[in-house]
Parts: structure tokens; sequence; C-alpha cells
């Protein structure tokens, strides 16, 4: 009888031990569902004028803002009228204040440039790299080189590129372009390099 009892209960609790089961996996896959970063589609008929306007912020903790109606932007693009585009074309490094990921203002004008290239060249690829100074632990560096190069991505993206047309990778502090222990090798060593 007590055989019976016990068996009937451990039924009883597996039965039970399935439906919490069941409810929690239900329960955590609604959160990881609610959490997720879908990426945003624009439609290609819009002309990306979709973005109507946004801001960032400058190392300075100054705000830029930046409207894309009909595919006009205020980064700058060609604010110095002596800098020809081929000039900024040409500038392929962005560089980073200690510890930031934040880009400088002098550098809007050389990503909106970049940003401006892609769009109007939908077969072009680039990669984004992002490097840090040795200070800081390697992952630490890696995480930071990361956000430097999104921080690039998410300009080159205003200004029309396309997420296919961008690749990120961080190497942290694992390719330094200068090898020393003073603030000059250091503040080359932060940066984003832009190949395409």
């Amino acid at each position: 009888m007590f055989q019976v009892f016990y068996f009937r209960f451990l039924i009883e609790v597996l039965n039970m031990s399935k439906k919490i089961f069941f409810l929690l996996t239900l329960f955590i896959s609604t959160i990881l569902i609610g959490c997720s970063n879908a990426p945003v589609q624009q439609d290609s008929s819009e002309n990306n004028s979709g973005i109507s306007s946004g801001s960032s912020m400058d190392s300075s903790g100054q705000s830029a803002t930046i409207s894309g109606a009909s595919g006009s932007s205020n980064l700058g693009v060609f604010a110095d009228s002596d800098t020809s585009a081929s000039e900024l074309l040409s500038t392929l490094l962005i560089y980073f204040d200690f510890d930031q990921s934040d880009i400088d203002s002098e550098f809007n004008s050389i990503i909106a440039a970049h940003g401006d290239r892609l769009a109007n060249n939908s077969s072009l690829n680039i990669r984004l790299e992002g490097h840090a100074d040795e200070r800081g632990s390697r992952e630490y560096n890696i995480g930071l080189g990361e956000r430097r190069a999104q921080a690039v991505r998410r300009l080159l993206l205003l200004q029309g590129a396309t997420n296919e047309q961008i690749t990120i990778v961080s190497y942290g502090e694992e390719r330094p372009v200068v090898v020393g222990s003073n603030e000059e090798s250091y503040s080359l060593n932060r940066r984003v390099e832009i190949v395409y």
C-alpha cells in the first residue's frame, strides 16, 4: 500500500515538475525574445529618408544633431571648404580618447564621407577594426575596441550605408601600431581602422 502511494506521489511530482519546467521555459523564452535587438530595416522606397532625426554625443559632451531628411545630414561633410572628398576618404583612421568610445567631432566629416561612399556604392564593403592601448585587461580592451567600431558603424549607417556592407572586428590591445609606454604611443593605438 505504501509503495503504491509513494509511486503515485512520485508520478504527481514528476508531472508537476514537467509543468513547472514547461512554464519556466516558456517564461524565459518570452523574456529572451522581448530583449532581443531585431535589426531595423529601411524600406528602399523611402530613399533613406526614414531617419528623421537623432543625436550623438561627442567627447566634449556636446550634442551633434543629425537629420536625415531626403539623405541630407548635418554631420559636417565637407564642413571645411578646403577639404575635398578624396582627402576625407584617404583618412582611414579614427582616433579616440583614453577609455572612450565617443567619436570626437573632428572625425564626423571623415566618417560621413565614408558613409556617403558606401551609400552610393552598394557593392562596396568595409571592415572596421577596433583597437585599444595596452592599459586594461585583454578582455576589457577587446570590448572597448568593439564599442569604438560600433560607434563608427552607427554613424556610417546614418549616412546610408547598410549593415551588410560593414563587418566589425576588435583586436583590443593585440595589434598596436606603435609599441611604447607613453601617452604618444597610447594615443596612436586607440583607434578604429577603416579597411576597404
